[in-house]
């Protein structure tokens, strides 16, 4: 089957989580088993976009990774901006909390990224399948993260 990119995305990271992969054509052979139709080419484009890396195991062989950014370490607005652009849905609120709709599968990606954008009014978020809970500050509030938010997103 082919998956929406998102989609197809989301199991690329998984398959890096739980397997060695050392080769592009390994990794479309993975997918492959998994009943995901995928080219060379489409999954290099998805390793690039994920930020996958080669990393040497401790066995000296040379694998695919996706390397989790340090806690501190602030994401820029252009990759929150992208983040949101591609995958956010629907934006709703209510008193200090922004409930954000994403595509099957995809809910992680977002909050990762709003998580890592080091937002002043955002102290953190919740992700599940497809629905994202941020959870704002009372002195702001979850309106105008909302609107800021939809604002990035284009929505």
């Amino acid at each position: 089957m082919r998956l929406a990119k998102p989609q197809r995305q989301h199991r690329v990271a998984r398959i890096l989580e739980e397997h060695a992969v050392t080769s592009q054509d390994q990794l479309v052979e993975l997918l492959a088993a998994d009943g995901v139709v995928a080219s060379q080419v489409t999954v290099s484009r998805d390793l690039e976009e994920l930020g996958a890396v080669k990393v040497r195991t401790a066995g000296g062989e040379s694998v695919y990774a996706i390397p989790e950014l340090p806690k501190d370490q602030v994401a820029p607005e252009s990759h929150l901006r992208r983040v949101l652009g591609e995958w956010l849905v629907e934006v709703s609120h209510s008193a200090n909390l922004v409930v954000l709709r994403t595509p099957p599968g995809s809910a992680h990606v977002v909050g990762s990224a709003i998580d890592r954008a080091g937002l002043a009014d955002v102290l953190g978020s919740v992700a599940g399948d497809d629905t994202v809970l941020v959870i704002t500050s009372e002195r702001v509030g979850g309106e105008a993260v909302a609107r800021r938010l939809s604002e990035l997103a284009g929505l």
